[in-house]
């Protein structure tokens, strides 16, 4: 699953994400969360935000009944480290990277900065993950840097509602995937994310691209099998 955003919206979609965690195990053997579970994340060294604590309580509950839970940072919750992989045993991995997947070899990113837009975008891209941007962000207070995020959220979310925007990066994400599936024979799969968009697009007989859907659109999510790859959405909390 990807895109939930929780921080920024209702209580309800927070909620629903809560019951798919319940439900995770009964679903299949391990989660991935492909970017952007939160709407913002920054690891300080002694401080957990507040408003993401039952969201993290759940995600280590599920942990402690060995269920694997791997996470791709996305473009708001890059910010990400050692809290994941030593507190809660989660497999964080900022960037890209490359899994086993139900026996495919898998290529995963949560999409940010391969094929934006507007150079604005990409520019914006490279600044929060520079390692200067990281530091001077974790100097500031905890309370200022989340309220800072917090008003930078908004005016980003009500930047990008352009549906014709949308369209074409939807357009854009499916031949990078194709293309990637085209120049590297050995993955069976690429997962992205990232556009809020869900695709599902075979180029040959087991080989797949799949963006699962925004999770605050809907509850959407997909299952990767030995044999098959689905989007499902989940019936709510």
């Amino acid at each position: 699953m990807a895109d939930a955003h929780l921080g920024q919206v209702p209580s309800a979609t927070r909620d629903a994400f809560h019951a798919f965690l319940e439900a995770v195990p009964a679903l299949g053997d391990a989660l991935l969360i492909n970017g952007d579970l939160f709407d913002f994340w920054c690891e300080y060294g002694a401080v957990i935000p507040r408003k993401h604590f039952s969201t993290i309580a759940r995600l280590a509950a599920l942990r402690a009944r060995g269920l694997p839970i791997t996470f791709i940072g996305g473009n708001h919750d890059r910010w990400g480290g050692d809290f994941f992989t030593d507190d809660l045993a989660i497999a964080y991995h900022p960037n890209d990277v490359e899994l086993v997947l139900a026996g495919r070899r898998a290529w995963v990113a949560h999409g940010d900065g391969l094929t934006e837009q507007h150079w604005s975008a990409s520019v914006l891209h490279h600044v929060l993950e520079h390692r200067w941007t990281v530091s001077a962000f974790r100097a500031l207070h905890p309370a200022l840097g989340f309220w800072l995020a917090d008003r930078l959220s908004g005016v980003l979310a009500d930047s990008t509602k352009d549906q014709a925007v949308l369209d074409r990066a939807q357009r854009a994400q499916a031949a990078y995937a194709r293309a990637m599936l085209e120049r590297r024979p050995e993955l069976g799969l690429v997962l992205l994310a990232h556009t809020h968009r869900p695709a599902l697009e075979a180029l040959a007989p087991g080989r797949v691209y799949c963006n699962p859907g925004a999770w605050l659109d809907g509850y959407r999510y997909a299952v990767v099998a030995e044999s098959t790859v689905e989007l499902r959405q989940f019936p709510g909390a």
